[in-house]
């Protein structure tokens, strides 16, 4: 399959499968099982940077003549970046109904849309490198695309509950809240498609790309979705946790197999 066509796919597979999942949770309220799905995405995201994205990254450096020091510290820079983007609340993530910014409130509770313009800017801007990461991901071979954008996926549809909620809150309906995010899921291709072009005449590029996918999968998981889970600390909950983490990984694991037997 040719790369361009294959990163189109998946970047619409990708936002179109999160996206329906998430408005069947969210117009369904069983927001109960979004912290499965929290877990789950931990899993799969740390799976996709250690076992399939990093060894990548250190591979395409060392084919480009590229120091493992110059992507380790690509890494590094981009946990700080994604810091700061969220603090500047570009990157803003609540995964679960027990967040803040994300709880349910009742109809009189609107903001007017403030909320909502707010979580569609920063969601936009979050698709967009998600088709960057998946881009770059497929430049290097189609399996690590492939668990790439699996991993994407699982991180998606917890978010997009969340994004959900938020556009209920300030007033939207759900058709509208549906049409809102739907948009905001096709910057996921726009980012694929101009990151294939750029990234295709800059090569040597595709290493500190892949460096930056890793440290946004990273972050994400770290400072994002585990802290939500502390709040359960009770022994059922946490061997939940660690079955459901561990699951994601295997399914990283197991996907990259595959398709490396199919290949």
């Amino acid at each position: 399959m040719h790369t361009l066509l294959a990163i189109i796919i998946a970047s619409i597979f990708g936002g179109a499968l999160s996206l329906a999942v998430a408005a069947v949770f969210a117009y369904s309220a069983r927001l109960s099982w979004v912290p499965l799905l929290v877990s789950y995405a931990i899993g799969a995201l740390l799976g996709a940077a250690f076992l399939e994205i990093l060894p990548h990254a250190f591979e395409t450096a060392n084919n480009a003549g590229v120091g493992i020091a110059h992507i380790t510290g690509t890494i590094l820079v981009g946990i700080l970046m994604f810091f700061v983007l969220e603090k500047l609340v570009l990157w803003r993530h609540c995964h679960t109904d027990h967040c803040e910014a994300h709880a349910p409130v009742p109809d009189h509770g609107h903001d007017h849309g403030r909320s909502g313009l707010m979580i569609t800017v920063g969601d936009t801007f979050h698709n967009f490198v998600d088709g960057v990461i998946i881009a770059a991901a497929f430049m290097t071979n189609f399996q690590l695309g492939v668990v790439t954008a699996l991993a994407i996926i699982a991180h998606e549809i917890p978010q997009e509950v969340g994004d959900f909620l938020i556009l209920l809150h300030s007033g939207y309906s759900k058709r509208s809240a549906f049409l809102i995010n739907l948009l905001a899921s096709l910057a996921t291709v726009v980012g694929g498609v101009l990151a294939y072009y750029a990234l295709d005449t800059m090569r040597g590029a595709v290493p500190y790309t892949l460096g930056i996918a890793a440290a946004s999968m990273i972050y994400v998981a770290v400072a994002d979705l585990i802290p939500g889970l502390h709040k359960r600390a009770e022994l059922h909950a946490t061997l939940q946790q660690v079955i459901l983490i561990g699951l994601g990984v295997g399914t990283v694991w197991y996907t990259g197999w595959l398709l490396e037997g199919l290949a």
